[in-house]
């Protein structure tokens, strides 16, 4: 199973960079095929991590993957699940 991984920790702070990021992890996955992504927002406050939830949950967003899953066993990691 192929999987990329976005850690947000350097860019925690600036919202257009982080949108910017998001968007580039999904194409790169739907251009690729890559069937996982993996988010770090890191623990800290939430903030950053409902940020990332709120970017995934956009209509024109949600249509390009299959399902997220919130890591039940690190707080501050997304999983984002694609079908092709």
């Amino acid at each position: 199973m192929a999987k990329i991984k976005l850690d947000l920790h350097d860019i925690h702070n600036k919202g257009k960079d982080i949108d910017i990021a998001l968007h580039n992890i999904i194409e790169e996955a739907i251009n690729c095929k890559i069937e996982t992504i993996e988010i770090i927002p890191g623990k800290g406050s939430g903030q950053l991590k409902k940020k990332v939830l709120h970017f995934l949950q956009q209509p024109e967003i949600k249509k390009l993957y299959h399902r997220i899953e919130k890591d039940s066993k690190n707080f501050g990691r997304i999983f984002v699940y694609f079908r092709f």
